[in-house]
């Protein structure tokens, strides 16, 4: 039996639910790849801090990833789990060579903008077919990432 029979959800209903959090899977590897890289290379002034706090956001980013790909699963899908595969839908772009604190930051904000828009479609989705777990699971993202936004708005400003 499927685990979507014991939950008391419907396959049809919840498909439009799976391909959202496939979308958001793949754009959550890219971006924790693009937070590595930030983490790897970052230089100058805020080092220290930054150095850390990319560290943080890539373990958190690692984190939603697994927990994205095991929602799939309870919602009777199949998660992506090739990077050619998240490369070819993903629309957070991959980012190389950054080093600088200002690109580095701008790129972490304006993929937070998208992401949000994105959660906040798909808790809507998920509201409407009563899968309850993925609206809180997107709320709790939004408001992780809404309180991350200022801070590094905070941080950010001259």
């Amino acid at each position: 039996m499927k685990t979507l029979n014991y939950i008391k959800l419907n396959e049809k209903e919840v498909s439009s639910v799976v391909a959202s959090l496939q979308q958001l899977l793949a754009d959550f590897q890219v971006y924790y790849t693009n937070l590595r890289g930030f983490h790897w290379n970052i230089k100058g002034h805020g080092f220290f801090v930054l150095h850390s706090k990319f560290e943080d956001l890539y373990n958190d980013a690692a984190e939603k990833v697994d927990e994205l790909a095991e929602r799939v699963l309870m919602l009777g899908g199949t998660p992506a789990n090739k990077f050619s595969e998240y490369l070819k839908v993903a629309k957070v772009k991959e980012v190389d060579g950054v080093s600088n604190a200002d690109e580095a930051l701008n790129n972490i904000l304006e993929t937070y903008s998208y992401l949000i828009a994105e959660e906040r479609k798909l808790l809507s989705l998920a509201s409407e077919v009563n899968d309850e777990v993925t609206v809180a699971l997107m709320s709790d993202y939004i408001k992780e990432q809404e309180k991350m936004v200022w801070m590094l708005v905070a941080y950010n400003s001259k």
